[in-house]
């Protein structure tokens, strides 16, 4: 006779299958709350599939961009229609992931990288600063926290500072953006408003988090935001990148190089009729490169004169594939 309180195998499995859709439910929540509390859903969507909430944006934030550069790499933001997967069900792995791209999402939509510029970051670095590849202390950085990177898209590589200000949610309990590995991202100071005591970040600056696990904070020093990924992701090196832009046979412009010393009075400005322009000075010398969207979608008509290209002027039309 079975004992009435007696529970089997099939019962056990069912409790978990409808203990983990819960969970993953939970967490697929959490994902789109975070986005709409802070009141970028409007410009953001979030949607869940089995495994990964997507949040979709153009990697454009709706704030000002590439002040107070001096170390451009004459790269400069343009949309790029992007997708950020973050797994439902995160969990710990033993291993620190690193990679030369993004390793998360803010919740305005604009990726997430480490501290470094390149993707200089590997897994023999990841316990010290590399100081010469640091974007902030090299001047990369506008005063926002990001920059133009290789894709022409505009990412962040420390605290979004700015785009925390547009927060309608902005305090120590919101979450600013999601790592790919599922778990979730905050300011300076614990969600409680208490100080985070020297020690309690991991190499990755997360620690554990009574309701996900674990969390990942920004902080006032490096390596300032998400540095690698402390969760088990399957196909990491398949996560999305931006691709650079193209010409309509394919090929591409070379990437920009830092001119040695930096440049003075760099300033971007953006028009209503989409038109982009960044213009600054280089040993006395003034340069531009500046964009309009043309009559194909995704594409924009370019003209140039950088320090790169030696002063030369240079026109094409470039397109997001």
């Amino acid at each position: 006779m079975t004992h009435p309180a007696t529970i089997t195998m099939a019962t056990l499995m069912l409790i978990a299958t409808v203990s983990t859709a819960a969970a993953h439910d939970d967490h697929c929540s959490a994902v789109k709350e975070s986005v709409s509390d802070a009141g970028f859903d409007t410009r953001v969507t979030v949607r869940c599939t089995d495994s990964h909430a997507i949040i979709h944006s153009d990697t454009y934030p709706d704030h000002k961009k590439m002040t107070g550069i001096v170390g451009t790499n004459e790269q400069v933001p343009v949309p790029a229609e992007y997708g950020a997967p973050i797994i439902l069900s995160p969990t710990l792995g033993t291993t620190p992931l690193t990679r030369d791209a993004a390793l998360g999402v803010a919740v305005n939509g604009v990726p997430i990288y480490d501290y470094t510029a390149g993707g200089e970051m590997s897994q023999e670095d990841l316990a010290h600063h590399q100081a010469h590849h640091d974007t902030l202390q090299t001047g990369q950085l506008d005063v926002c926290g990001g920059h133009a990177g290789r894709g022409d898209d505009y990412h962040y590589h420390a605290k979004p500072t700015c785009m925390i200000a547009q927060m309608a949610n902005a305090g120590d309990d919101a979450i600013i953006g999601w790592a790919f590995d599922g778990f979730p991202i905050y300011g300076d100071n614990n969600p409680d408003g208490s100080v985070i005591a020297e020690g309690d970040l991991d190499l990755c600056n997360g620690q554990q988090d009574a309701n996900y696990g674990y969390r990942y904070h920004t902080s006032t020093d490096a390596p300032y935001i998400v540095q690698c990924l402390m969760g088990k992701v399957a196909d990491f090196e398949r996560l999305p990148r931006v691709r650079p832009l193209a010409t309509a046979n394919g090929g591409g412009a070379a990437p920009g190089r830092p001119p040695q010393g930096g440049v003075q009075d760099l300033v971007f400005t953006e028009n209503a009729d989409g038109s982009r322009s960044m213009d600054y000075s280089f040993k006395g010398k003034d340069y531009y490169i500046r964009y309009t969207p043309s009559t194909k979608p995704g594409c924009y008509d370019f003209i140039t004169q950088t320090v790169t290209n030696g002063g030369k002027v240079h026109t094409g039309e470039y397109c997001r594939r």
